[in-house]
């Protein structure tokens, strides 16, 4: 009974604690998406990104399975992470200027199966 009793107070702490942590979710840096349809197709996507912040964006909708993104070009002044069907964009702390990147992602959407080429323009705010 005691034993029940203590491991009860410690989920209760320990949910107290965590209670106050925040979490931080990526802000909407790509306002409007335009999808792709995996038909051989090219899309162009912008992004707008702060000096030093992060980019997480997934790339599927609710009809479509990602089979593989791969990277075509990277970009020259951020870092850019394929991360599983979606990617991470992180602009440096000094970015001098407009970005770029391209993704090729490979998939079905539907009943469609194909690939289509991402082109991802970074613009700083």
């Amino acid at each position: 009974m005691r034993a029940r009793l203590l491991l009860l107070l410690s989920i209760a702490v320990a949910a107290s604690f965590m209670s106050g942590l925040t979490a931080r979710a990526s802000p909407v840096c790509i306002k409007e998406r335009t999808p792709f349809a995996f038909s051989e197709d090219s899309v162009r996507w912008t992004m707008s990104i702060a000096p030093g912040a992060d980019c997480i964006q997934g790339l599927r909708w609710s009809y479509m399975q990602i089979f593989n993104v791969s990277v075509v070009s990277g970009p020259s002044w951020g870092q850019l992470a394929v991360v599983g069907s979606g990617f991470r964009y992180s602009a440096g702390n000094q970015t001098p200027g407009a970005d770029k990147f391209t993704l090729v992602i490979s998939g079905k959407s539907r009943h469609h199966r194909g690939t289509s080429i991402l082109e991802v323009e970074v613009n700083p705010q």
